[in-house]
């Protein structure tokens, strides 16, 4: 198991990354998802709250370019399920589990980012609280080595998680031209008891020069209480 602060210390550009786990007294189920940019247009939002979820907006509108892969919704909550991804296909997996579907089932029909030559994966999230009860997945839907001919699709399932651990996956493994995809498991790693703790680890550590936005919130499991935090760096 490792640290966030070491995972995005480390890492100049991991991208757009996602975090689910559980406080070490057991208690809250845990999340979080980060944004960054290298290009005007990426730098170019800001998160804002959205029903029980939050989408992506231009901080100044006059200056979007294409919207078409930085404007979504990261965020949406169906009944006692949260859906965290880094892309439209949030909708997807909420139309799809809204008609039964799982969440693997509901990303079949997506594929990773046209972006060529990066092909961006998809990385979604899931995470159920009923009856006392927390258990969560996570998929990526990633290019084969930069091959856009052929989509890899990976999907973990984790049951009763520990207390005090977490799992993070994210688009890259690090800067480069092209960009290389994020490679292997979710990463282990520790999650803290404190909220504000949290999100000031993670947004401390995130490259100043690329970050942008960050998501962290935390539910308790018995209640479903929320408590929420949103940083932007664009103010």
């Amino acid at each position: 198991m490792t640290s966030m602060k070491q995972e995005l210390s480390t890492n100049a550009y991991p991208g757009r990354g996602i975090v689910v786990g559980i406080t070490p007294d057991g208690k809250k189920a845990v999340t979080a998802y980060f944004i960054m940019g290298r290009s005007s247009n990426s730098r170019n939002r800001v998160f804002v709250t959205e029903g029980k979820g939050i989408r992506t907006e231009a901080f100044d509108p006059s200056k979007l370019e294409d919207p078409s892969l930085i404007i979504y919704a990261p965020v949406r909550v169906l009944g006692t399920d949260t859906i965290v991804t880094n892309g439209d296909q949030t909708d997807t997996i909420y139309d799809g589990m809204s008609k039964g579907e799982t969440f693997e089932q509901s990303l079949r029909c997506r594929e990773f980012e046209p972006d060529g030559p990066n092909y961006t994966p998809r990385i979604s999230a899931v995470m159920h609280l009923a009856e006392g009860k927390f258990s969560y997945e996570m998929s990526i839907l990633k290019s084969n080595h930069g091959d856009p001919s052929s989509c890899q699709r990976f999907t973990y399932s984790y049951e009763n998680p520990k207390a005090g651990e977490g799992h993070f996956i994210h688009t890259y493994m690090h800067d480069g031209n092209p960009l290389p995809s994020y490679e292997g498991e979710p990463t282990l790693v520790e999650i803290p008891e404190d909220m504000e703790e949290f999100t000031k680890l993670l947004w401390e550590n995130l490259n100043e020069e690329n970050k942008v936005s960050l998501f962290v919130r935390y539910i308790d499991i018995a209640t479903g209480e929320e408590s929420t935090a949103i940083i932007n760096k664009n103010k």
